[in-house]
């Protein structure tokens, strides 16, 4: 394989970190570009990967570095509702207003393949069993709203020299080296090991998930299929689409019997359940693990030293942080 060189925004964040590692290790040349707001420590050094911390409002890096690439990885946001909501402003400027310059600079540098990581909360909440790609988007908050317009967006740069393609991932759960413990399997995973006891909020609501290592595997898949299979195409990417009560429910089996269960009301309604048959059938991909490994190996991680302090430590928590640097 020729190498392909490859620029990753948001490349040391939570998904990107398990990313850049397996992209070099399949001889990608890899540049991460990154504000680094959650520690400059994720990516190893290696003779294949340019880290650099910069931010993507940056019009001016980005038309430096751009031309030097062929594809584009963006994982860049402000992740999550409540990460979003407790900075609007700055969650539209990242999420939103830097979205149209990005495309841009890539569209006229030369990039070859945009791939998107839109989100499955753009469906909102459905009663469908199985909500594929081609149903309405109705997304809830503003969010996901932004995510549905990016990919409106992305769509109107589509041409013979510039293929893109769109991924609606589950909500990401697993260890990754810039862990993240503010999402659904991974919170409650933390709570029970050190507190012994989950909050459930509401229970019925259905979350998808997906195990970060599947995740890895469904860029890997999307970037090395033939453009013929991917260009202007939207694949959802998810694991098990269960309720929150049942999500507890594993996390308890695993971490042990005496976990105490709570239940609590919630405004929180969201509740979706995707279906990833179509990038299964058009890309051979199906994800390999499930809920109980990404518990396992956060349970492993906890017990090996490798998240210290994961109750208290801001790094963990996107909220934390943004608020601890009053990121603007």
């Amino acid at each position: 394989m020729l190498a392909k060189k490859i620029l990753i925004t948001g490349g040391a964040g939570y998904v990107g970190a398990a990313l850049v590692p397996k992209l070099l290790s399949l001889g990608y040349l890899v540049t991460s570009l990154d504000l680094m707001i959650y520690g400059e420590n994720t990516l190893a050094p290696h003779p294949n990967l340019n880290i650099i911390k910069g931010d993507i409002r940056d019009g001016s890096l980005l038309n430096k570095l751009m031309p030097s690439h062929d594809t584009v990885i963006h994982l860049a946001c402000i992740s999550n509702d409540p990460s979003f909501e407790l900075n609007p402003q700055l969650g539209k400027s990242i999420n939103y207003d830097a979205f149209k310059p990005l495309v841009k600079t890539a569209n006229k540098s030369g990039i070859n393949h945009f791939l998107y990581a839109s989100s499955s909360s753009v469906y909102g909440i459905k009663n469908e069993k199985h909500v594929h790609e081609e149903m309405s988007l109705e997304p809830l908050t503003d969010y996901s709203r932004y995510k549905a317009e990016c990919e409106t967006i992305l769509k109107s740069y589509e041409s013979d020299d510039f293929h893109t393609t769109v991924i609606r991932p589950a909500t990401v759960c697993g260890y990754s080296k810039r862990q993240r413990l503010d999402v659904v399997v991974n919170l409650m995973t933390n709570i029970a090991v050190h507190k012994k006891e989950i909050t459930i909020y509401g229970g019925q609501q259905l979350r998808p998930n997906v195990h970060i290592s599947d995740m890895v595997e469904s860029y890997i898949a999307a970037l090395t299929a033939p453009l013929t299979l991917t260009s202007g195409e939207i694949f959802n990417v998810g694991t098990e689409n269960l309720p929150i009560e049942e999500i507890a429910a594993t996390v308890r089996s695993i971490v042990g019997a005496d976990t105490k269960l709570i239940k609590q009301t919630t405004n929180d309604n969201r509740s979706y359940h995707i279906s990833s048959q179509k990038i299964e059938r058009i890309l051979g991909f199906r994800p390999q693990y499930t809920i109980s490994d990404a518990v396992n190996d956060l349970c492993d991680a906890f017990n090996n030293g490798k998240l210290p302090n994961s109750l208290d430590d801001d790094i963990y928590f996107n909220i934390k942080t943004m608020q601890s640097i009053n990121l603007t």
